[in-house]
């Protein structure tokens, strides 16, 4: 699965292979794996949990690549690197609604009733 998740994540984020982004698609793909529910394999999901495991690999490589430069101006010319966090939240965003199907129920929970 992580050769497909990689292949996707280079495809998706236009960068090129290496081993810091195969790290990344590993510890995703954990991840990834860590959030599904009881019963459920990552070839239960198919498509969804490559595309999945390709944006959560982008979202820490966006927030790993992050140097802080705000704006750079010169001249005419104005350089801005936009918040890198943010996108990386989107992806992770992204990751978790389209494996949402898959995923446990994180949501309500009864802890007790008195009676």
């Amino acid at each position: 699965m992580i050769e497909k998740i990689m292949a996707m994540a280079v495809l998706l984020g236009k960068v090129r292979e290496s081993e810091g982004l195969r790290a990344l698609c590993q510890a995703a793909e954990d991840e990834l794996t860590g959030w599904l529910r009881d019963g459920v394999t990552a070839e239960d999901c198919g498509q969804c949990f490559v595309l999945a495991g390709a944006w959560l690999a982008l979202a820490g490589r966006e927030v790993a690549e992050d140097d802080g430069v705000e704006s750079f101006t010169a001249g005419d010319v104005t350089l801005r690197q936009g918040d890198r966090k943010a996108r990386g939240q989107a992806l992770r965003m992204q990751a978790r609604q389209v494996m949402r199907p898959y995923l446990r129920d994180e949501g309500f929970s009864f802890l007790g009733v008195r009676g």
